[in-house]
């Protein structure tokens, strides 16, 4: 996973000051859940998430390829 462009970090820390769960990512169209989301879920997919708040070893329990 790519990290996120400073574009993408503003949107996503402009969405978490909202208390939103997502945000629209402009140049994609995809909608992205903000970390406030993803803690909210309770342990992390494993999905490689761009926002996931979880620390890298939990990423590799969950699955995650390339973590």
């Amino acid at each position: 996973m790519e990290k996120p462009t400073p574009e993408q970090l503003k949107l996503h820390d402009e969405a978490v000051a909202r208390g939103q769960m997502n945000y629209l990512d402009p140049e994609t169209g995809y909608l992205v859940f903000t970390s406030l989301m993803l803690t909210r879920a309770g342990n992390c997919c494993g999905s490689g998430c761009r926002h996931c708040p979880w620390p890298l070893e939990e990423q590799r329990r969950a699955g995650r390829i390339g973590a």
